[in-house]
């Protein structure tokens, strides 16, 4: 992958801008999805359009560490494209029946307390956390969800819809990537002693334990629904890949960690899933009730087109 030059990217980015109401939400093929495929659909599109708010949430922490405006306007940019995603997935629900009106589809208990720390304390965390764990989100959902969704739904307007989401995402990653190198340039030690710094962060600590269970809850979820493990072998291979292609890449100490978790996520016999599985039993037990209510800015999901 070539170096990006993100002025050309970001003019790119602004001429592939789209919106939910060049999509015809009520052509032929709603009806191709069957009632054994129905209830289990319904629980992956309402975890896929919140991992999208959770990246858009990402993002929108990630424009105001920038240290370009170029960069600064590109997240900007990206954390719309995220939102979009987010709604275009539920307007796909609500063509299928699976929401009502207005209705939001119900976050499960492990992305509740995604969000609750993201709206708490994702602008407290350095670009060298964000920057490095996004694109291993995004590869996962590029690389592995969207392309087993594809193989399972056959409504031809969910494909047109996952088109456009799947170019917005080729993007995300490219400028995703170009970043991590940037982040691994600069003298070893001093890059070690801040990653050294955040890792004792108790902010970062508390991220952890309501990520990891999350991560495994929706692993297990998806393989229950049929993709083969080797995908998501296959996306981790490719974040390293990708990632470590250069010597910058190498040398980020948070590409480093964060490839290292993804090869234990995947590997469902490694001691890791232990206590993590502990935490997943742990967190069913609490009540939404006491999460909270959902933070202000989810309110601007919509599945109309005139969002």
């Amino acid at each position: 992958m070539a170096t990006i030059d993100l002025d050309k990217m970001l003019e790119k980015i602004k001429d592939s801008q789209w919106a939910l109401a060049d999509i015809d939400w009520e052509a032929p093929g709603a009806d191709k999805i069957s009632p054994e495929q129905w209830p289990k659909l319904k629980a992956f599109m309402s975890d896929l359009m919140w991992i999208e708010h959770v990246g858009a949430r990402g993002f929108a922490a990630m424009a105001k560490k920038a240290p370009t405006d170029t960069l600064r306007e590109i997240y900007t940019y990206f954390h719309a494209e995220e939102q979009r995603h987010a709604n275009a997935e539920m307007a796909l629900m609500r063509r299928w029946g699976m929401l009502e009106g207005d209705e939001l589809p119900e976050p499960n208990i492990n992305l509740r307390l995604t969000i609750e720390w993201l709206d708490r304390y994702s602008d407290d965390m350095p670009l060298e956390v964000l920057g490095s764990v996004i694109p291993m989100l995004e590869i996962a959902l590029d690389g592995a969800l969207l392309k087993f969704l594809l193989e399972e739904v056959d409504d031809p307007l969910c494909h047109e819809v996952f088109a456009k989401i799947n170019g917005d995402e080729s993007r995300h990653l490219g400028v995703d990537f170009h970043v991590m190198e940037m982040l691994g340039r600069g003298k070893l030690h001093q890059l070690a002693v801040k990653t050294i710094g955040t890792v004792a962060n108790p902010k970062l600590i508390l991220g952890v334990l309501a990520y990891a269970p999350l991560l495994n809850k929706m692993r297990d979820n998806i393989v229950a629904m049929g993709l083969k493990e080797e995908r998501l072998y296959d996306a981790m291979n490719k974040y390293e890949r990708i990632g470590g292609r250069t010597e910058e890449g190498r040398r980020n100490p948070w590409f480093q960690i964060i490839s290292q978790h993804g090869k234990m996520v995947v590997n469902r016999s490694h001691p890791y899933h232990v206590p993590v599985d502990a935490l997943v039993k742990l967190t069913s037990f609490i009540p939404n009730r006491a999460v909270g209510p959902v933070p202000t800015w989810v309110k601007g999901l919509t599945w109309r087109t005139t969002a």
